[in-house]
């Protein structure tokens, strides 16, 4: 069966901050998952035990996204750089092992966002990508996580764009534990169909993000959320629905996704709180 998630940056500002308080608005909201970014890092390993022990006694799973940033690209021509990133990757996936925590999306096949003032060699680049990719996933296996590769729009990064693109790149990567994530908010600027864009992911499909064309939470906009739930149902998905609402300026979040107005009709925490699990109720209406 499908579980419903969300991203915890709904209510942060910043990348990295205390997940616990997130655990306790995902549970009150009515998600199944609770989806955290790379501060885990800055965790001791009791912490990273206590996570976990939190999660399970809330009746989450948590799972894990993030870019990676440009210092630690693992598809960078510095091979310098390039191993920071692996090395920085599998670090990460220690820490995720302690938290119980057994997916890795993003863009951590390359660097985001991406620098467009520069030169594109994409060929080189994905080749790069690839090589790190692999190595990254074997390690990654011993701990039973599985790396999901996001797709995402021409304007973040130029790698992987639309799901043929990533379906490609995963076969080439050809390990088991790696798989494409979708995203509808960019599959809505990319995709000729969502709905045929998810149907030719099919069994390569490990994670699926939504969200509004405006990232506002699900029920608030215009997605095709009836044809992008019969198309998981034709691929019998059972995996995590997760979305990416990104609603309030400031910090590091908003600039990053770059959010420039108050997409959250000027909210006050109770009516997020409030907005998002009555969008988790708009989401069982349509996924179940």
């Amino acid at each position: 069966m499908i579980k419903i998630g969300t991203y915890f940056a709904y209510w942060a500002q910043e990348w990295k901050v205390d997940y616990f308080p997130y655990i306790e608005k995902a549970k009150k909201a009515g998600f199944d998952v609770l989806e955290i970014s790379s501060g885990i890092l800055d965790l001791r390993d009791d912490e990273l035990t206590a996570l976990k022990n939190a999660a399970k006694d809330a009746g989450l799973t948590l799972t894990a996204c993030l870019g990676v940033t440009r210092d630690m690209d693992v598809s960078s021509a510095d091979e310098v750089t390039r191993r920071k990133g692996i090395d920085y990757l599998k670090r990460l996936f220690i820490a995720m092992d302690k938290a119980d925590i057994r997916k890795l999306g993003g863009i951590i096949y390359a660097y985001w966002p991406c620098d467009y003032s520069q030169p594109v060699d994409k060929p080189a680049v994905r080749a790069r990508s690839i090589k790190s990719v692999q190595e990254l996933a074997d390690d990654a296996a011993q701990y039973g996580i599985e790396l999901e590769m996001e797709v995402v729009n021409r304007f973040e990064h130029f790698l992987l764009n639309d799901a043929k693109e990533a379906v490609q790149y995963v076969k080439d990567v050809g390990r088991p534990n790696v798989k494409v994530m979708l995203d509808c908010f960019h599959m809505n600027i990319e995709e000729d169909n969502m709905g045929d864009a998810i149907r030719y992911t099919g069994e390569y499909l490990g994670h699926f993000h939504i969200g509004e064309t405006n990232r506002k939470v699900p029920g608030k906009g215009r997605m095709p959320w009836d044809e992008m739930a019969q198309a998981l149902r034709d691929i019998n998905y059972q995996g995590y629905v997760v979305m990416e609402p990104f609603v309030k300026m400031g910090g590091g979040v908003g600039s990053d996704i770059k959010v420039w107005r108050d997409l959250s009709d000027n909210a006050d925490e109770a009516q997020l709180d409030a907005d998002i699990a009555e969008s988790v109720k708009f989401l069982r209406t349509k996924f179940y």
